[in-house]
């Protein structure tokens, strides 16, 4: 394999990896909205047993899920760490033979 091939797929994957950390980064966003939503929905919910049950039920959804995509961007992030430092150890010994 030469060194070209060698960056050309360690930089797709790269590249592919980040992609995906930021399509988790979108629902993350989104699950902060679900759960600003519970939020307000608690705060107007003085009245309304139904509007509270809704308010505990996507604040619940909301924080669960940002920990779950929380701890996903955590790990894919530390994924792509390894990934450049794998592709510097092979460009290291592929430079060191020649």
């Amino acid at each position: 394999m030469t060194e070209k091939e060698l960056l050309s797929g360690y930089q797709n994957e790269i590249t592919y990896q980040k992609h995906m950390i930021d399509n988790l980064k979108r629902w993350f966003s989104l699950l902060f909205v679900v759960a600003s939503l519970g939020v307000v929905a608690l705060y107007f919910s003085k009245a309304s047993l139904v509007l509270r049950f809704s308010g505990i039920g996507l604040v619940a959804v909301g924080c669960l899920g940002m920990l779950l995509f929380g701890y996903g961007i955590y790990k894919g992030q530390q994924n792509v760490n390894r990934v450049i430092d794998d592709l510097q150890l092979k460009l290291a010994a592929l430079h060191h033979k020649h």
